[in-house]
């Protein structure tokens, strides 16, 4: 476990947007998922000194979907059994209405089942946009939270940048997360357009997996670039495989190659 870093003080303000008194904690870490815990956008767990531990699940939700609900009660129910602590699900949605319907209790079975689960649901009308970079540097954690409730509002690029730069002062154990959680959240929203370019120009983000993977897109654009430049016909299939390939060292071998290669099949040789 990591002591909380101070500043920021991660999700200090969420209980003030329920109306409820967040438990303070001794220390907080971020947890890494596995498959079995899909729906679960970024997980952490807390040190209390009352309350003992808990878990933290943070998931978005675009829309209604049952299906997504019943998915919800395995994980939370998977969740515990893996860590033998008991796990709050913090469902955020773009919209009052599907928070609503999210923030309604999972019953197994009729009015009589021993098993029911409550998300906490989050939207627009209940997390304020926080569109000040100082603010955000206060509590990183609920900026993101923000951002993905708002991710359909007219705030959310303010929100966004906000969050970009105060992401740049914190540590990357705790920006990464953040950052992650992030670009799940706004999916092919066009806010997300915004959010990949920030992290894109921004090297404090170097080490996260969504700059790695705007970095590879870059090579195989430019490998494209190169490819063409030398007069060289490629295959709409290879087109395919370059676009496609996440693997830089990959991308960056055929790079170097691409400029004196005689042609495609020396530039793919071995692979």
């Amino acid at each position: 476990m990591i002591s909380p870093p101070r500043p920021p003080g991660l999700f200090s303000r969420l209980g003030l947007a329920f109306g409820v008194e967040f438990p303070s904690y001794t220390a907080c870490a971020y947890v890494p998922t596995d498959r079995a815990e899909g729906e679960i956008g970024a997980l952490w767990r807390f040190e209390t000194e009352r309350e003992g531990t808990s878990l933290l699940a943070v998931t978005t939700q675009a829309g209604k979907d049952p299906a997504r609900r019943l998915a919800w009660a395995r994980q939370l129910v998977s969740l515990y059994l893996r860590h033998r602590v008991p796990p709050v699900l913090l469902v955020v949605c773009p919209d009052r209405e599907t928070a609503e319907w999210a923030s309604q209790p999972i019953t197994a079975g009729g009015p009589f089942s021993s098993l029911v689960l409550t998300p906490v649901a989050a939207g627009p009308h209940n997390l304020p946009p926080v569109t000040d970079p100082g603010e955000a540097a206060q509590d990183p954690a609920f900026a993101t939270l923000s951002a993905l409730a708002h991710a359909r509002t007219t705030s959310a690029d303010a929100i966004l940048k906000a969050l970009s730069a105060a992401l740049r002062d914190v540590p990357e154990d705790v920006a990464d997360p953040l950052t992650e959680l992030t670009a799940q959240g706004l999916g092919k929203l066009p806010a997300a357009d915004l959010w990949r370019n920030l992290m894109a120009v921004d090297l404090s983000f170097y080490k996260s997996p969504i700059s790695q993977e705007i970095r590879a897109e870059g090579e195989a654009r430019a490998l494209l670039l190169v490819l063409r430049g030398r007069g060289f016909d490629v295959p709409s299939e290879t087109e395919q495989t370059i676009s496609a390939c996440r693997d830089r060292a990959a991308l960056e071998r055929w790079l170097s190659r691409a400029g004196t290669a005689a042609n495609l099949d020396e530039v793919f040789a071995d692979d």
